[in-house]
């Protein structure tokens, strides 16, 4: 269990690593692939371009989820890990706008939706490959692991291009340095590429397929016999709520305090790792906790919070940045959120695993995480920013997160069912 572990949360967390570096230096990106005349409209343009590789992931979910409950799931996530890793070092080889003009956001998009078809395919994937594992009464604890990966990967890319940035000095990182954070997830892939390749198939999907009873349409089976209804009711009941926490929390709070507050950059990366650091765990402890007391609990306490508090937040985040940056404050303040995040987020994995059967498990749980995610979150930095720029009020952009969160938890409370301990049919 231990080796099934580390292999799938390292592979989880070098593709996160890849995907949220483009996020974290969407600053940078934005001088470099559009053009330097009107910066405002660059930052948008380099943030729609972030949100691209979210809107494709649900494709990436049913493309690779099909190859998962097919032919398997290791065969799958290896796929993935590959296309993602050679599409990531790819970026940072790209000609930018003073090499090639209009023509650099091109080949940028395009890696992008490449990044984002293969994450489609990962997440789920290795969330349902530690589950199938796990002993009974343990599946939350288990999977939760997994649910930090994103996390892990945020806070890695975030360490990497803070080293990289001090050992080549502001001038040399904004012309070339940013490249290196990319290039280096061709050295992780391959060590988790190798790591991976020793794993044996799901005991689960191994049984199944030795009774010939794994599914010829996995996509089509997936949406039959009435699990459309729970498709929807996970989506807009748990998932969406789950992924604008999650972003808000985390990816939002480092565009807020880069473009509303003006904190320095090496203060507000400061901020957010330290929350990182110790928000991490949080996602196992809370993951456990629900082998206990159920997920619903914890998860729609999380959305009530999540509803009732990110404004007022947020408004205390722009006082501890007043003047000089008070980067204590500002760390528990986003510690905050990121522990709203785990109540959501620890519980998920074991959630999703035990909505679907075994035959259609990888499909199923990659599409409706990666179409909640994918859509309600990773869109969550570009509508908020992009209604902050449209009212003129730094605090409007709340307005997405609190209104996605207040009607999950509706929904979620009146008609999600807990299912804890149990697999369905």
């Amino acid at each position: 269990m231990r080796t099934v572990l580390i292999a799938s949360c390292a592979g989880s967390m070098i593709e996160w690593y890849d995907f949220f570096i483009f996020g974290s230096l969407a600053a940078i990106l934005a001088h470099q692939f559009y053009p330097p005349n009107n910066p405002t409209a660059a930052f948008l343009e380099t943030l729609a371009t972030f949100a691209v590789g979210f809107a494709v992931r649900p494709i990436g979910a049913l493309f690779f989820g099909r190859i998962g409950d097919r032919l398997g799931r290791k065969k799958a996530f290896l796929t993935t890990l590959v296309v993602m890793g050679t599409s990531t070092s790819a970026i940072g080889l790209l000609p930018g706008f003073a090499t090639i003009g209009f023509l650099a956001p091109v080949p940028l998009v395009a890696l992008r939706l490449i990044q984002g078809l293969a994450l489609g395919g990962e997440y789920g994937g290795a969330a349902v490959y530690v589950a199938e594992h796990a002993p009974e009464g343990k599946r939350g604890y288990y999977t939760s692991f997994i649910y930090t990966t994103a996390t892990v990967g945020l806070l890695v890319s975030l360490l990497v291009i803070l080293v990289t940035r001090r050992l080549t000095g502001e001038a040399a990182f904004a012309a070339w340095g940013w490249r290196v954070p990319f290039l280096v997830s061709s050295i992780l892939v391959a060590i988790s590429y190798y790591v991976r390749r020793k794993l044996e198939e799901s005991p689960m999907f191994a049984n199944l397929k030795a009774r010939g009873e794994t599914s010829s349409t996995p996509i089509h089976d997936a949406f039959g016999n009435s699990r459309w209804k729970v498709m929807l009711t996970l989506l807009f009941g748990v998932i969406s709520g789950h992924a604008v926490t999650w972003y808000a929390g985390q990816f939002y709070a480092l565009f807020f305090m880069q473009t509303v507050l003006k904190v320095p950059f090496g203060a507000a990366y400061m901020a957010v790792t330290i929350a990182l650091v110790f928000g991490t765990p949080c996602f196992v402890l809370f993951g456990a906790l629900s082998d206990r007391v159920g997920r619903k609990p914890i998860i729609m306490l999380a959305f009530a919070l999540a509803a009732i508090t990110l404004y007022p937040c947020y408004h205390l985040m722009a006082r501890a940045a007043a003047g000089t940056p008070n980067v204590p404050a500002l760390s528990a303040l986003i510690f905050y959120q990121i522990v709203l995040a785990a109540m959501c987020t620890g519980p998920l994995g074991a959630l999703l695993v035990e909505a679907f059967p075994t035959s259609v498990r990888y499909t199923g749980v990659s599409f409706v995480h990666h179409m909640g995610t994918g859509w309600f979150g990773g869109f969550l930095p570009l509508i908020a920013t992009a209604l902050v720029a449209r009212t003129g009020n730094p605090y409007a952009g709340l307005w997405y997160p609190i209104i996605v969160t207040a009607a999950t938890f509706v929904i979620g409370v009146t008609l999600f069912k807990e299912r804890k301990g149990t697999w369905s049919t």
